[in-house]
């Protein structure tokens, strides 16, 4: 298409994400009491432990912009098959057609690794997390527990932890489009599991070990797993080919 034609195309797929988004956000706003609930229930044995088991709000805007939070927060994860699915359709009609077949499965793979790891951060995550930091401060301050901190840190462990999860899916493709081979990949993982630990300090906020661990460990079999997957892939891909020169010499 022409220039103008993609601009306009880039334009409408941008709108349905805002919009659903929006759209979303404004009706989780009428329910972010229960969905602030929810959040803070792996770790509400510690709130209770500071001296409270409610968060507290320090000023008169507070309640309201951390309700704005959670609820584009909260919309931002349900709408994500929406605005992931116009990501991926406007770069469909540049690929190839041997390349279209893996749209769906990596959109559908994406969203599921996304999912998993809020799930495993929310699960796993969460109550050892801030246990240790709560425990840092036990001996020299009060622990006041405020909405604004506590929910803010809660969501940038859960995106975290989602984005890291989409590391097995980079992985695969790395090697299954023989940008990175797969044999180096393997030779290398002294280096790829230092790389794994540094990722997992970044992406953890708390600067914790015991996250820090749990991370690495999450993602390190994540990576063993996408590289048995590519390893499936590359031998059929391989055996495909060898049946094809057989055929062909026949």
């Amino acid at each position: 298409m022409p220039l103008f034609d993609h601009l306009g195309e880039l334009r409408r797929r941008v709108f349905i994400s805002v919009i659903s988004l929006v759209v979303a956000a404004c009706v989780l706003y009428m329910v972010t009491p229960q969905l602030i609930q929810f959040l803070i229930d792996p770790i509400r044995d510690y709130m209770t432990a500071a001296g409270t088991d409610t968060l507290v709000v320090l000023d008169p805007l507070g309640g309201f912009t951390i309700r704005f939070k959670v609820a584009f927060f909260c919309a931002f994860i349900v709408t994500a098959p929406i605005w992931l699915w116009q990501i991926f359709a406007f770069f469909l009609p540049a690929l190839k057609e041997n390349e279209r077949k893996w749209v769906i499965p990596t959109f559908t793979v994406g969203v599921f690794l996304f999912v998993l790891g809020m799930g495993f951060c929310y699960g796993v995550i969460l109550r050892p997390a801030f246990q240790w930091m709560m425990q840092q401060s036990a001996d020299i301050a009060t622990i006041m527990p405020t909405a604004q901190e506590y929910l803010t840190l809660i969501m940038q462990f859960e995106v975290g932890f989602g984005i890291a999860f989409e590391l097995p899916l980079v992985v695969f493709y790395l090697i299954v489009f023989n940008i990175v081979p797969y044999k180096k990949l393997r030779g290398a993982w002294r280096t790829v599991y230092v790389s794994l630990l540094v990722i997992s300090a970044f992406v953890t906020p708390d600067a914790s070990p015991v996250t820090m661990v749990l991370m690495f460990a999450a993602i390190a079999v994540l990576y063993e797993v996408s590289l048995f997957v590519a390893r499936i892939v590359l031998n059929r891909r391989i055996k495909g080919q060898k049946d094809k020169e057989l055929a062909e010499q026949i």
